[in-house]
């Protein structure tokens, strides 16, 4: 069961092929102008992230800590896309928010053909110094949700300019797919850009687990990363299973470095 995020997005106006590489994002959408920016440009798929309000009355709004409150709330969030033909990735930063976020899904969930991605960090990655969420709990708290639901599920990582950061191990992606192997849902795996490089066996074996399985490649401001770095996933992976979620900027380098290697 491969996920049917590229079909939603199949049109002669948006998107020609089913290539990941081809969904174009829109990040920390966490606030009503970021919201109306996203739902009327070129987006694809819209990332926010999801805290419970630091005050009462205690709902999921969207916010990424260390911010306590934002000028929306999940509901009406949820309100403001429903009528655009977008994805949604929505990522949890506690498990406090993971079941009431969920309550409030029913009603978009209720479109089978839109991505509905569910996104966290439930196992401790390469450099990671977050504590991740207990996968568990997490899991538990999503088993309402309809099968079509994409679960992102990642690990807690770091970086650090000047030095040599390690990738993802043998361990991690192992752990990764014990928790995942008999998960009913699709599963993308966020993984850091900057750590690929040392880290293509072990990524590779992970996808070969299963056709449910994916991965979206992500950076962080602070990250310096190698686009080159890229080329062997995108060589030796069906293009369909492996996203890019990076800032504009990149995405325009990335595909031509793509170019260049003969594989845009």
């Amino acid at each position: 069961m491969s996920e049917r995020t590229l079909d939603y997005f199949l049109s002669p106006s948006r998107m020609k092929k089913r290539d990941a590489a081809e969904v174009k994002w829109s990040h920390a959408v966490n606030s009503r102008s970021r919201l109306q920016e996203a739902v009327t440009g070129h987006t694809h798929m819209i990332e926010a992230d999801i805290i419970m309000k630091g005050h009462d009355p205690k709902e999921p709004i969207m916010a990424h800590p260390p911010d306590t409150d934002s000028d929306i709330t999940l509901q009406e969030w949820l309100e403001g896309v429903k009528a655009h033909n977008v994805g949604i990735k929505l990522d949890f930063k506690s498990l406090e928010a993971v079941s009431p976020s969920v309550a409030l899904l029913e009603e978009v969930l209720a479109d089978p053909s839109r991505p509905v991605w569910i996104n966290a960090d439930i196992v401790s990655g390469p450099g990671g110094r977050a504590r991740p969420l207990e996968h568990q709990a997490f899991l538990s708290a999503v088993t309402t949700l309809p099968t079509h639901t994409v679960l992102s599920l990642g690990w807690t990582t770091g970086w650090t300019a000047g030095t040599d950061n390690p990738g993802y191990s043998w361990d991690m992606v192992r752990v990764m797919e014990e928790i995942c192997r008999n998960l009913k849902y699709p599963v993308t795996f966020p993984v850091r850009a900057a750590l690929l490089a040392q880290s293509f066996s072990q990524l590779t074996w992970l996808l070969q687990q299963s056709d449910r399985y994916s991965l979206t490649v992500w950076t962080s401001q602070s990250d310096t990363i190698t686009l080159q770095d890229l080329v062997p996933y995108r060589k030796h992976i069906d293009i369909s299973r492996i996203y890019y979620d990076l800032p504009d900027c990149q995405r325009t380098e990335l595909s031509l470095t793509l170019a260049d290697n003969h594989l845009q």
